[in-house]
């Protein structure tokens, strides 16, 4: 016999040590091998994918920009043929170049000024704006600005000429305090007489910068401007190798290709100008070094995770022997949780049997309590369903609309109210609710109550901030409050005040208080037990419907008390303990 027991304990010592072995290699496998092929399969496919992930990114970010410079040379078009075109403005230019008169001249400045103000206030792209007689001893004639006097057009970098105007840079700007890169336009304006006379307009004082940045690319990226003449007008970096803006693209609509160590995106403006971007091949591969980079410390900590993921399933398979007691013991303490097998086949057709044994005993405990939540939850909503709350919320709306297409502000409000208590009262939403969800929905209600009692009652909301998350049944307080409306009201001021506070930690305080007549004890106990009596009056819902629901939900976890006082009035108490929604089995 001792012979036979060596020989299962030796065989079991021989089956454990290899079954830890294979645990270890099966899990290296598993893990390993799909990091593994997924890495060999998109090895060769990532790299096209990454570039041109980067450079749909970097063209899209190129043409952004170029679309801005367009609206930059656009914008200032438009603003040149307004002070240059415009018959009003100009008018007034040729009548201050004619005008001998000190006083006349001025009367017609300030009017220029005030019009050139206008502009340049709509327009926040415009930045100085002035109107330049050149030769003249003092050229500058009007501008919004103070503006260099040393102006020279022929010393300003021609970018393009563009429908009948020159526009000029990246230069600095014209402004005497100014050191900001701008562009300019110099078109001429058809004023009267020999000479004549520019309308000079610059772009705002950072327009340029927010144009030209490497922000939206993510990366550092280089900017070549080119003007029509294909010549440099701006570049961001003297680093850049030479001959750039003079290669040749096969194409006018040719947007890539690579240039000694450089990736090159451009864009060539209807305009007549081109904006290339340079990114330095290291720059534009640090992506795809990420990812490889990504991968061989995935694949470490996926190694890592395979060896501890090993090392705790072996210390959860060998408990053979004592498993089968430790499983019986839980199941007087927790009968839901789970049996926990041992991978030995002997242990594990016994503990295979008890957990079938264990689920059919949870099912039927399980579906006893469903069914008798079921019967609860049944009878609440038949209570719900008498009325048909889709018809009837159709025709309330309907009421409403009449209403107000007739100016009958009190029905409007009264139809907004009851729409507001019915949507509540009969929607499909959960029959668990939060105590502030309750109480707005029972302020609508007395709201609408207050309106047909024609403000004989006053009506006061004392809620604690702290309960206003705590969970209760839908209905809770609104059959408390009508009975204590039809029981409260006195032919003195009738008053009903709610109030609610926490009790301790665990436990929540709900008070209804009414200054009415008092109910008597008898009349107490048939309110708690006649359905019938309450469905002739209100909603239909009395307190007998209160009382089976906090039985339903709580138990003999809740305490529903009525204290009344002929003469002094009622108060229905109920303390309920602390509960959020998921705590509920709605």
């Amino acid at each position: 016999m001792q012979r036979m027991l060596g020989h299962l304990v030796g065989r079991n010592r021989f089956a454990a040590r290899s079954l830890r072995s294979r645990l270890v290699i099966y899990l290296m496998i598993g893990c390993l091998l799909p990091l593994l092929l997924v890495g060999i399969v998109t090895y060769s496919s990532i790299y096209s994918i990454l570039t041109g992930k980067i450079q749909s990114g970097i063209s899209a970010s190129l043409q952004q920009e170029s679309a801005s410079l367009e609206n930059t040379i656009n914008n200032l078009d438009f603003a040149s043929k307004q002070f240059a075109l415009d018959g009003q403005i100009v008018d007034e230019v040729s009548s201050f170049l004619q005008e001998k008169q000190i006083y006349k001249k001025s009367q017609i400045m300030a009017s220029i000024n005030e019009k050139m103000n206008l502009v340049t206030f709509t327009n926040p792209y415009l930045g100085l704006t002035a109107y330049v007689l050149p030769g003249a001893e003092d050229q500058i004639l009007f501008t919004n600005l103070s503006m260099s006097s040393d102006f020279n057009r022929s010393k300003l970098p021609k970018f393009m000429s563009y429908n009948g105007a020159d526009y000029f840079g990246p230069h600095k700007t014209m402004y005497k305090d100014g050191s900001n890169i701008v562009f300019s336009g110099l078109r001429v304006v058809r004023a009267e007489g020999k000479q004549e006379v520019f309308i000079y307009l610059e772009t705002n004082y950072n327009l340029f910068r927010k144009i030209i940045s490497e922000q939206s690319y993510g990366m550092k990226v280089n900017h070549l401007l080119i003007n029509e003449n294909g010549e440099i007008a701006y570049m961001d970096d003297d680093n850049l190798p030479a001959g750039i803006q003079s290669l040749s693209w096969d194409q006018s609509t040719d947007i890539y290709q690579e240039y000694k160590g450089f990736h090159l995106f451009r864009y060539a403006s209807p305009q007549g100008w081109e904006l290339i971007t340079a990114v330095k091949k290291s720059t534009f591969n640090s992506e795809i070094y990420s990812w490889i980079t990504k991968m061989i410390v995935l694949a470490v900590s996926t190694l890592l995770f395979a060896g501890l993921l090993a090392y705790l399933i072996w210390r959860q398979v060998y408990k053979p022997l004592r498993k089968v007691n430790v499983e019986i013991v839980r199941m007087a303490e927790n009968r839901t949780t789970p049996v926990s097998f041992t991978n030995v086949v002997e242990f594990d057709l016994v503990l295979n049997n008890f957990q079938m044994m264990k689920t059919q005993v949870n099912d039927l405990i399980d579906a006893v309590a469903h069914n008798e939540k079921q019967k609860g939850q049944f009878e609440i909503e038949k209570l719900l369903s008498q009325i048909n709350p889709h018809f009837l919320h159709n025709t309330l709306n309907t009421v409403q609309w009449l209403a107000r297409l007739n100016g009958q502000k009190e029905i409007d409000k009264l139809v907004t109210l009851l729409v507001k208590v019915l949507h509540y009262n009969l929607g499909k939403q959960s029959l668990i609710v939060t105590i502030g969800d309750e109480i707005e929905a029972l302020q609508h209600y007395m709201e609408l109550q207050r309106i047909r009692y024609d403000y004989e009652f006053e009506f006061h909301v004392d809620v604690e901030e702290s309960t206003s998350f705590v969970a209760v049944p839908r209905f809770l307080l609104q059959p408390i409050v009508e009975n204590a409306i039809y029981h409260g009201i006195s032919e003195r001021n009738g008053r009903v005040q709610v109030m609610i506070r926490s009790v301790g930690t665990d436990h929540v305080k709900l008070s209804v208080e009414d200054n009415g007549a008092g109910i008597e004890p008898d009349a107490i106990e048939k309110l708690l037990n006649d359905d019938e009596g309450t469905k002739r009056r209100g909603l239909g819902i009395g307190l007998s419907y209160v009382n089976r629901m906090l039985k339903q939900f709580y138990g003999a976890e809740v305490q529903f008390d009525i204290q009344s006082e002929p003469g002094v009035g009622t108060q229905v108490t109920i303390v309920i303990p602390r509960k959020s929604k998921e705590e509920f089995d709605d």
